[in-house]
Parts: structure tokens; C-alpha cells; sequence
């Protein structure tokens, strides 16, 4: 049964359409719906929507979702990651303190509404491990309260909080069990920068597969077939794309399933109960599905045609017989699906954010970049309409552009409806997105290339970028802001320090600015992998000259090139890149009476969850942008209210000078 003719369309706007400045809080305010989740048995549907104004989960019987009803209470930072037990009854979510990464997971009972802390120790990081329907009533989970570097292996009791330790870990750093909660194997990293997997035999541990530096960041492993007796794999040895293969636990033999030439697996679909393969998914420029059954090939093609967007498949019923899937688009909302497959019927569910719908949103381009050494990057770009009115990717004439860097910086930008980029464009800016050398999805050779790069090949690659936009009459050259977040902030630190002519400003969110301090500071749970790390940065503490080598890359100690303004932001809980990292390299500005303004969000971590907090940082970064680029702005009406903001420094006083004839405005200047 097909949809009727008023599905959700992606927008369509004439080219003479004038075009209106949308509001921030269409883009960073919560969103409508997210996360949406399936119970195995099919009875329920459960999704992330703000209670409160705060997010928090909610579930439905999947035929009456008008009477959907929240189910967590959380009155501040909202919670962003559950599961569904395979009880059908129960929900687990983790939730930590103000950004901290220190996760509880408590377990909501849906019969009676009770939650449960299943893990109520401090400082303390839980993760879940494994769901199995052959257990519903218990998990596995790992906690690190015996010792912060290792994660010991916990089999926990959904009704009744009961915890029995099934391996203390002492060297371990991660764990594979199948779904008779059996520990089959585990991952213990080496010096050199590779692991090695171990199977667990009766009288201990036998070695199983030994993985090099050079392939360990195209090594993901899924789950066993239904026999518990091979293992499904992406794996790059011996090749430069990371392929799906089965592995035999007895002899190690291995098929190939699936290639891809030009990328790499990265998800795949399989059967709930028979553990067979249907599907992969690998990503080039947009997403490439290879199906391996009939049926799921017959129901993907009319869920795309009948969408008309990118399909995902989220979650199935353990009888495979209904999905929730998703449509994405890159000038519309994600619109969720539940799909009936029997009968192919398609369910329009909703967006998961309605007040996107019929905006004039703008087209993502993909595209290739070349590099001066020849690598060809996988890139975005999004114009704005009112310099692209055919939306085909070329402005009329070069306007503004803001270079944004995407963190990892073993991650990687994709084809997709991006806030920040809807954002920019909207405020006049064309947007480029860059997988520079060292992103991940496009082989080892090409995330490899990113060893020991930070600042040099990397950052060349975005240079590179912002000349071809130039070149190519897309960008003013006078008018270029570098910005991102984690390794996207270090980048704009770089491009502000070492290339100081190129860029007319940066933001940098949560970036490290020293890269020893950076590598001194790491959480204790990243211990076991910092050989790893090491090879990342290509430094090292051990050495005089591994340190020199960290320095050398470090805008801290070039920071003095720094003539052009910069906005700093941090969480002030931040676990992975600690606040020293901006407020060191913020004290040397000053000292120096360079130009710069330090946000800091108190009950933050990597990144800013809190919509409050967004708002405020987004509002103080689009004056920022108007200023140095002469883009749009909107005016700052309630955007501070509720946030935690406070205003460190502000050396040059652009808050002073921006700010201080808005009435809404509320800031608090020096810590006071």
C-alpha cells in the first residue's frame, strides 16, 4: 500500500522567493523527535521529545501514538542515549553529571514506572555490552569502579539491580560475547599502536587474530551467526577498504560478504534471530546500499521510492516483519517510518524537526577536492539562495564562506539536512565541509594519512579547500572564518596560528591548543589505547624530542601569529579535552593583548548538550560572524535566558561592544 499524495516533501522555493531569516532556535532548540526505537516484540514504539522543554524519553503503543507519555523525568540536561530491553518492559538509558562522561545506566520499568540506578557507584563509567532475547531479564555491562583504566565484565539483573562480576579486567579493552552472554573474545592493545584478540578457551586465553596500527580503525566487529560459530567483521587486512567478512572461530577462515572500491563498509543490516546478512551500507559521497535478500531488496526500493529520501533501517522485531526506518534529505527534516513489511505498508510516523518543513532550505553539494599531493577530498558544500537561486552550487558572484571542520578527527562529514550548515547559508555564507586526510570511511591508506599530520598535511588539505573555493569564484578570499569543534577547533586554533593571513576569523569549540597537555590529560579509561593515540599525533611525553614534536604542532606556542579575532568556547567538564586547553592558550592572548573572547559553559562537557547553552553560543557566534564577514544576524531576543554562560574574557570587548544595548542580553563577565 503506497503513501497518500501529502507525505512529507523536502522544500521547493522559486528562485525569486525572498528569503527569511529563520531563528536559531528552529536549528539548535530540541527537537521534535529523536532516537526512535521498536520493542522486539513490535507492541511498542519509544523516542527521545522534550518534557519540560527538556529532552527526555517517551514511549507508545505503536497504534496509538497520540497517547504516547514521557517515562523519564529529567529536568536539566536530557538524556540522549537508551535501549530497549528484550524483556519489552524495560528501558535502559545512561545519563552522567554535567558532561562528565561519568555514565550511570538506570533501567525504567514501564509496567510500573519505577527507574532503577543499576550502577550507583561515583566517578564511575558504565557502558552496556549486550541485550540478548535468550536472556531478557538480564544485560551485560561493564563498569571501571575497581579500576578508571579497565572496564570489568558485569552480568546485571533488570528486576531486581543484582550484579554478578563475570571477569575481572586487568588488561583488556574491550570484550565480545554472543548471545548466550558468553565471553568469547577480547581486544588487548599494544605498544606498537595494534591489538591483539584473544579467544577465551577453557584454561584461558589462546591468541586469535592480531590487528596492526595501520588496520585497526577499519576493524569493527558485529555480531556471531545464529550457530555462535563465525564472526562478522569489517576488516582491511590485505586490502585497502574495509570489507564485511565472516570469520571462523575454529580455523579462522574468512569470507568476503561485501566491497566496496571506493569506501568503506560501515553498517550492515542483519536478521534479528537468523543472523543472516541482508544488507550493507557504505558511504562514498551518499550512502550506497548492496542488499543480499530479495525481499529486503523489493521492500528498500519502495521505501525509497515512496520517501523519496536516503533510507535507514533503525530497529526491527525480532520477526523481522516491521522497521522503523528513516528518510533523510539535505533540505528537509528527517521524517521516521514505521514499515509493515508484509503488505509493504509505509507509516508515516513524524519529523524530527516539524518547523523545518516548508522553509527555504538549501541543497548540500557533494563534491571532490583535489589536494596538492593528489588525494581527492570528499567534500560538502551548501550556497545560500539568495547568491544561488537555481541552487546548483555556484554563488553569482564570490560571497563569504565559513570553512567548517568536523572533530575526530578519525570521523567524517556526510550527506545530510546539517544544522550548522541550514544555519550559515540562511545568514548569507556558503559552507564547506572537508574529510581532510586522516577522516575515516575512505580506507586505511587515507585515515593513515593523518598520522602525525595535526597542523601540516591535514590542515593543508583545508587550505587547499578554501583555494579551490576561491578559485572557483565561490568564496571571497577576504572574507573566510575558520570553525569546529574538538579536533574542528584545534583546526581553526591552527588556522589562526600558522596560516594567519588566510582566515578573517575562527571559532574553536572544546579544540585543544598543546597537544603534550592534550595527550598528559587523557581520560583514564584511554589509557590502554595511548600507544595508539601516540602514533595519532606523532608525539609522544617519553622523549625530549616526542615533545618537541607535540609543541611544534601546538598553536599554543605559535599563538603570537595570531592577528585576526578568534571566539573560544569550552565545558567546563569536558573529560577529553580539559579546560586548560583553552584557557592556556586564552592567557597568552591576553598577555599579549590579542584579540579574543573565552565562553565557558560550567555544566558542560565535549560539546554542549543543554539547547539553553546552544542557543547562547550560537547567538554569540553569529554576531561574531556578522562582524568579521558581514553576514545576516538575528537579533538575540530570549537566546541567553536559562544558559549557564559565562564570560571569561573578553579581550577587545566584542561581547562590550555587541551586547551591551540588548536588553535580553545576559552575561556574566569574569567569572562574577
Amino acid at each position: 500500500m503506497g503513501l497518500s499524495s501529502n507525505r512529507p516533501q523536502p522544500c521547493q522555493v522559486s528562485s525569486d522567493s525572498s528569503i527569511p531569516l529563520i531563528p536559531r532556535q528552529v536549528f539548535f532548540g530540541n527537537p521534535d523527535h529523536q532516537t526512535v526505537r521498536q520493542s522486539q516484540d513490535g507492541k511498542w514504539i519509544a523516542y527521545m521529545a522534550p518534557h519540560q522543554g527538556v529532552l527526555n524519553i517517551w514511549v507508545a503503543e505503536v497504534n496509538n501514538l497520540k497517547e504516547a507519555k514521557p517515562i523519564t523525568f529529567d529536568k536539566k540536561r536530557g538524556i540522549r542515549y537508551y535501549w530497549w530491553a528484550a524483556t519489552n518492559e524495560h528501558i535502559i538509558y545512561c545519563q552522567d553529571n554535567d558532561g562528565d562522561e561519568d555514565f550511570h545506566l538506570y533501567c525504567v520499568d514501564l509496567g510500573s514506572g519505577n527507574t532503577r540506578d543499576l550502577t550507583p557507584f561515583p566517578k564511575t563509567q558504565a557502558r552496556l555490552h549486550k541485550v540478548s532475547p535468550s536472556f531478557p531479564s538480564e544485560l551485560l555491562i561493564t563498569l571501571n569502579n575497581r579500576n578508571p583504566s579497565f572496564h570489568d565484565l558485569y552480568r546485571v539483573n533488570l528486576k531486581t539491580g543484582d550484579l554478578r562480576l563475570l571477569y575481572e579486567n586487568n588488561e583488556f579493552t574491550k570484550f565480545i560475547c554472543d548471545d548466550q552472554l558468553n565471553l568469547r573474545l577480547a581486544q588487548r592493545d599494544r605498544k606498537d599502536g595494534g591489538f591483539d584478540m584473544l579467544k577465551k578457551v577453557d584454561k584461558g586465553w589462546e591468541p586469535f587474530l592480531s590487528i596492526s596500527h595501520e588496520d585497526r580503525r577499519n576493524f569493527i566487529t558485529f555480531d556471531f551467526n545464529e550457530e555462535m560459530t563465525h564472526l562478522y567483521l569489517c576488516d582491511s587486512r590485505g586490502r585497502d577498504k574495509a570489507a564485511l567478512v565472516s570469520i571462523a572461530l575454529h580455523d579462522k577462515t574468512v569470507e568476503v560478504i561485501a566491497t566496496n572500491d571506493k569506501a568503506d563498509i560501515d553498517t550492515i543490516l542483519l536478521h534479528p534471530t537468523k543472523k543472516v546478512v541482508q544488507g550493507v551500507i557504505s558511504t562514498y559521497q551518499r550512502e550506497e546500499w548492496q542488499v543480499f535478500d530479495d525481499d529486503v531488496a523489493r521492500d528498500l526500493a519502495y521505501i525509497r521510492q515512496q520517501s523519496g529520501g536516503d533510507v535507514y533501517v533503525w530497529t526491527h522485531t525480532l520477526k523481522d516483519d516491521q522497521w522503523i526506518i528513516s528518510a533523510e534529505f539535505d533540505n528537509g527534516p528527517l521524517q521516521y517510518y514505521l514499515y509493515q513489511r508484509e503488505g509493504q505498508k509505509l507509516i508515516h510516523l513524524f519529523s524530527d524537526r516539524q518547523s523545518l518543513e516548508g522553509l527555504p532550505l538549501c541543497k548540500m553539494h557533494p563534491l571532490e577536492i583535489s589536494t596538492r599531493d593528489g588525494l581527492s577530498l570528499v567534500s560538502y558544500l551548501t550556497v545560500p539562495r539568495q547568491a544561488d537561486p537555481q541552487q546548483n552550487g555556484r554563488p553569482y558572484q564570490p560571497i563569504p564562506l565559513v570553512l567548517l571542520v568536523h572533530g575526530g578527527p578519525q570521523s567524517r562529514d556526510f550527506w545530510e539536512c546539517d544544522a550548522e550548515h541550514q544555519w550559515l547559508a540562511n545568514r548569507g555564507y556558503a559552507v564547506l565541509s572537508v574529510n581532510y586526510r586522516g577522516s575515516s570511511g575512505f580506507g586505511k591508506s587515507f585515515v593513515n594519512r593523518g598520522d602525525g599530520e595535526w597542523s601540516r598535511k591535514m590542515h593543508d588539505d583545508l587550505i587547499d579547500a578554501v583555494n579551490w573555493a576561491v578559485q572557483n569564484g565561490i568564496a571571497d578570499k577576504t572574507k573566510i572564518a575558520i570553525m569546529g569543534g574538538s579536533y574542528g577547533g584545534y583546526a581553526a586554533l591552527v588556522g589562526l596560528s600558522f596560516t594567519p593571513d588566510v582566515f578573517a576569523c575562527g571559532v574553536d569549540m572544546v579544540g585543544p591548543s598543546n597537544l603534550a597537555t592534550l595527550l598528559a590529560t587523557i581520560p583514564p579509561y584511554w589509557l590502554p589505547i595511548v600507544d595508539s593515540y601516540k602514533k595519532c599525533l606523532g608525539g609522544d611525553l617519553d622523549s625530549e624530542q616526542g615533545k618537541r614534536e607535540l609543541e611544534a604542532r601546538s598553536p599554543l606556542f605559535k599563538c603570537e601569529q595570531i592577528k585576526k579575532p578568534l571566539l573560544i568556547a569550552h565545558g567546563a567538564n569536558d573529560p577529553r579535552v580539559k579546560q586548560a586547553e583553552s584557557e592556556q592558550i586564552v592567557a597568552a592572548l591576553k598577555s599579549k593583548n590579542i584579540p579574543v573572547t573565552y565562553l565557558l559553559y560550567p555544566d558542560e562537557g565535549h560539546g554542549f548538550a543543554r539547547p539553553e547553552n546552544k542557543l547562547s553560543y550560537y547567538a554569540i557566534v553569529e554576531a561574531f560572524l556578522a562582524q568579521h564577514l558581514r553576514g545576516r544576524k538575528e537579533p538575540i531576543n530570549n537566546d541567553f535566558q536559562g544558559s549557564s554562560l559565562t564570560v571569561v574574557e573578553d579581550v577587545g570587548k566584542f561581547c562590550d561592544r555587541t551586547f551591551s544595548s540588548e536588553s535580553s542580553a545576559i552575561l556574566v563577565k569574569n567569572g562574577s
